[in-house]
This record gives C-alpha cells, sequence and structure tokens, in this order.
C-alpha cells in the first residue's frame, strides 16, 4: 500500500500564544490521521462495538523539529514500525511535513487492542489483523523481539 498522507488545515484555535502550533495540536492531527487510516480500512467505532475490541496507547511521544505557524501548509502520514506477528502490540510513527518537506515533527507511539468486554489486553480479530498489515512500513520494519514482550 502507497503511504497515507493527510493535508491538515490549520486552525487559530490550535495556536498558542507563541504564535505557533500548541503542543497538544500535534498530538490531536496524529489521532485524526491514524483513526481516519482505520475507518478508511472499515474499522468505524460501529465495526469495534460489533468486533468488541479497541485500540488503545502505552506511550505517545512527540519529537518538535521546526516551528509550524498558522499559514504552513503541512501532511501528516502514518506508518508502521514494528508489531508483533499477531498484531496485539504494536509500535505507529507520524511525521508532520511542511509544504517543501522539511519535517516539522515525528510521534512515535506504542499501542495494543483492549477486549472490551474483559477490559484486558487481547489479540485482535482477523478483520482488524488485515487492517494492520495495509499499513506503510518503514523499511527497518521489525517484528517485536522477547525482549519487548517484556515491556507489555
Amino acid at each position: 500500500m502507497s503511504k497515507f498522507i493527510l493535508p491538515i488545515q490549520i486552525r487559530w484555535s490550535d495556536i498558542d500564544q507563541n504564535r505557533h502550533l500548541r503542543h497538544s495540536a500535534y498530538y490531536d492531527y496524529g489521532a485524526m490521521v491514524r483513526m481516519r487510516f482505520l475507518n478508511e480500512g472499515g474499522l468505524t467505532t460501529e465495526k469495534m462495538e460489533e468486533l468488541q475490541v479497541g485500540p488503545i496507547l502505552f506511550r505517545e511521544e512527540a519529537l518538535f523539529k521546526k516551528e509550524i505557524t498558522l499559514e504552513d501548509k503541512i501532511t501528516v502520514d502514518v506508518e508502521i514500525c514494528s508489531a508483533r506477528e499477531d498484531y496485539s502490540r504494536w509500535s505507529l510513527r507520524h511525521t508532520m511535513r511542511k509544504e517543501d518537506g522539511t519535517i516539522a515533527a515525528i510521534i512515535n507511539m506504542d499501542g495494543a487492542f483492549l477486549d472490551l468486554t474483559t477490559r484486558k489486553l487481547t489479540q485482535p480479530p482477523d478483520f482488524v489483523k488485515d487492517i494492520f498489515r495495509s499499513f506503510e512500513t518503514k523499511w527497518r520494519f521489525q517484528a517485536y523481539t522477547s525482549f519487548l514482550r517484556l515491556l507489555f
């Protein structure tokens, strides 16, 4: 699959007192892009309710590289960096780029799936695994090692 990229319209409410993008807006944009990707793959909120499964986050960090202002035109992409073979645990990355291609920020995140009935971590159904398999992967994509399994 080709990389999933969305253009972002920066809103006045996303700007802080220093006249640049407020830190929490970066996370909002990342969430919007990954949920749009999942929705377009068929994993809508209704489908998650039907399957009784939902994604959760363990860690989310932003690396701020270049200032983003109200006038900037940016895009945000999403790709998978690593995962267990069964996609029960995974790491995603969002890259925010300015119109000239400059990387403005990178968001790294680790997540898993929660069984909405038992409220415990779970392996997702095949329907969800297929959507995760369609994520663009980095050239250095890795399956989780036993060390990483200790973390989750």
